[in-house]
């Protein structure tokens, strides 16, 4: 998996050294409250490296789940993923699948821009490999995120209950086309 940088952050693969952290992340109810719609706290070491293993797994160029550092010291601050996005039950199968863009930091790392800048700099990279469009999905209190999307300039469509299985607000972003002269 590649490893994606903006002016202050790196977005790399989770390496198994990073399980103490990733650990202390998912086991903060303030950071996992608004994930699935079953959220739950991460409890052991072994549940870590085990989550890490399966993010490593996605062999994919485009879509990966990644580790967000801070440029300047390699300081972990959060997780960021863009995948294909699971449907609700009864959603028909068949329609194409969509890719989501995600993220969720550790509770020392908020308000300092940094899930805009992982989230700018991972959808500029997808876009140029080839993606046309990407969306998110926040849960209906999760303010935070529905505002980091609104500063990555992505359309808020409404409420929907197409993923997940549960109610979510829904935003999508689409690649620049290029005009023709």
């Amino acid at each position: 998996m590649r490893t994606i940088v903006s002016d202050r952050l790196r977005l790399r693969p989770w390496q198994d050294e990073d399980a103490a952290f990733l650990l202390d992340l998912e086991s903060r109810w303030e950071v996992v409250r608004f994930l699935g719609s079953q959220p739950t706290i991460m409890h052991d070491r072994e549940s870590a490296l085990a989550s890490i293993a399966r993010r490593r797994a996605i062999d994919d160029p485009v879509h990966g789940i990644w580790a967000i550092t801070t440029a300047a010291d390699g300081r972990l601050i959060g997780n960021f993923l863009l995948k294909p996005i699971p449907l609700s039950a009864g959603e028909p199968a068949g329609t194409p699948t969509e890719v989501e863009v995600g993220w969720h930091l550790h509770p020392d790392s908020w308000g300092h821009g940094y899930a805009t800048e992982a989230a700018s700099a991972a959808l500029t990279d997808a876009f140029s490999r080839g993606l046309t469009r990407v969306i998110a999905v926040t849960h209906p209190d999760n303010r935070a995120s529905q505002a980091v999307c609104r500063r990555l300039g992505m359309a808020y469509l409404g409420r929907t209950t197409k993923y997940y299985d549960m109610p979510n607000e829904l935003f999508e972003s689409e690649a620049v086309k290029p005009q023709l002269v």
